[in-house]
């Protein structure tokens, strides 16, 4: 199956094309408009007009939402679905067509206006030869790949705050209805399989949106950048946080993917905490030095998990109550869990020639004011 994609170097165009070439179900044709200020007098190029023939579904993504002339809406947007129906007319095929249209086509401004009268055309068209044809009015979308200072208020501040600049709120209350591109993906690739998700209005919808006050957008935004600080990571749980958490992180720059851990250091090793949540507590990473032990001490309510990575270790427990001592022989050679209960002092002993490396999780983020921690020798 020939899936023609018109748009294809634009935002949704790279993640759609990404997603049909990964999926290795059809054969990808990629068609994009030319560079500088749009010119549709002369009709659909050569280059398109072949694989319009080719095609046996097409995904019109293309189209003109910033152009330096506003005479540019109509001829990048109605007049360019024209012309490709018109092609499709001349050769007699009625292949499967998708047409990428936004919330905006309800309004009056010249783009909502050229936007509309593309969709009736398609829609006409499909009604008079029986096609396929399908109409999306997607919302705000937003994910990796969006140009930042163009059309995209995620894309623009997600590239501002990961390089700390400024960024201007009007009004913090205003909500923005938003879609992630992998859903809006998922659902062109449902239509193009014949089941699209038709909304209440008669228009295709992706199946989930996320509306979302400006204010509340920006201070996720922020709370992202720091946590490399606080060690805070997002509820993840909520789909729409771990939609704009990915988006976020592609816009790093590609010179500051790694930062750095506070390393506390004394004789025995360091120490270094790496991720915190108040839903899962926290992981912290220690290497130790041969002959030495950390632990001795145990919690009333707070349980941890010990995972020793590299180097031989000997982990002791001993009932606070009383009772003999027992204990668990690990290596990084063969990774093994070890949970420590409440009420057992326990402790961690590096009994290999080189330095242990250990993961730890807690169940809580710890809190000095009340740490659960009561020393004791094993």
């Amino acid at each position: 199956m020939n899936i023609l994609v018109t748009g294809a170097r634009g935002f949704m165009g790279r993640n759609l094309c990404a997603a049909l070439r990964a999926s290795k179900e059809f054969e990808l044709l990629e068609y994009d408009l030319p560079q500088g200020t749009f010119s549709q007098e002369e009709g659909v190029s050569a280059e398109l007009r072949g694989m319009l023939r080719e095609a046996d579904f097409v995904v019109h993504l293309a189209g003109v939402n910033r152009p330096k002339d506003e005479r540019e809406f109509d001829l990048g947007n109605r007049k360019l679905t024209e012309d490709i129906l018109d092609v499709l007319d001349e050769a007699g095929r009625t292949p499967g067509f998708l047409l990428a249209s936004s919330i905006h086509a309800a309004g009056d401004t010249p783009y909502g206006v050229s936007k509309r009268r593309a969709e009736e055309l398609v829609r006409a068209w499909g009604a008079r030869t029986g096609a396929h044809a399908t109409v999306y009015r997607l919302p705000n979308t937003f994910g990796k790949w969006s140009r930042p200072n163009y059309n995209s208020v995620v894309a623009t501040w997600c590239h501002a705050v990961a390089r700390d600049l400024p960024v201007r709120v009007d009004d913090r209350e205003k909500v923005l209805p938003l879609v992630y591109i992998d859903d809006v993906v998922e659902e062109f690739l449902s239509c193009i399989r014949g089941e699209p998700f038709i909304g209440p209005d008669g228009f295709a919808a992706a199946r989930r949106t996320h509306p979302i006050a400006l204010g509340a957008l920006l201070d996720l935004l922020t709370s992202f950048r720091q946590s490399r600080t606080t060690l805070r990571i997002p509820d993840f749980a909520d789909p729409f946080v771990k939609a704009l958490y990915a988006t976020y992180l592609s816009y790093l720059p590609e010179g500051e993917f790694a930062y750095d851990l506070v390393m506390r250091s004394d004789n025995r090793g360091w120490l270094a905490e790496f991720l915190k949540s108040p839903a899962i507590g926290q992981i912290f990473v220690s290497v130790t030095k041969p002959g030495i032990t950390r632990g001795n001490h145990w919690h009333h309510t707070k349980v941890e998990k010990f995972l020793v990575v590299s180097g031989e270790a000997v982990v002791r427990f001993r009932h606070v109550c009383g009772g003999d001592v027992s204990e668990y022989r690990v290596s990084g050679d063969r990774p093994r869990p070890i949970d420590i209960p409440p009420g057992y002092t326990h402790n961690i002993v590096n009994v290999g020639e080189g330095d242990l490396v250990t993961l730890f999780w807690a169940c809580e983020i710890l809190n000095p004011d009340k740490p659960d921690t009561f020393f004791e020798e094993v």
